[in-house]
């Protein structure tokens, strides 16, 4: 591995506003340090904060609270607004 092109790889917390969960992980994002707010975490220690609105803790997919859109009909309601023929 070359020495001195790779970012910096270290702890950082995820913060899911949505969910309001937090998860402590390692990312380059620990580069950026010093530009972003700063927590203590559950160890004691303080760690870098990154704010994320979507995690596996409110997305609808991992949650399973699909919600599913009912569009059929769509066109029709289009059409039958403005008076236009269905071809």
């Amino acid at each position: 591995m070359k020495q001195g092109i790779h970012p910096t790889y270290g702890y950082v917390i995820f913060h899911d506003r949505s969910a309001n969960t937090m998860m402590l992980t390692r990312s380059t994002l620990a580069a950026k340090a010093s530009s972003l707010p700063v927590m203590k975490w559950e160890d004691g220690r303080e760690y870098p904060v990154v704010n994320v609105d979507v995690s596996s803790s409110s997305h609808p997919f991992y949650t399973g609270k699909n919600v599913v859109l009912d569009t059929a009909g769509q066109v029709q309601k289009f059409n039958k607004r403005y008076q236009r023929a269905s071809k």
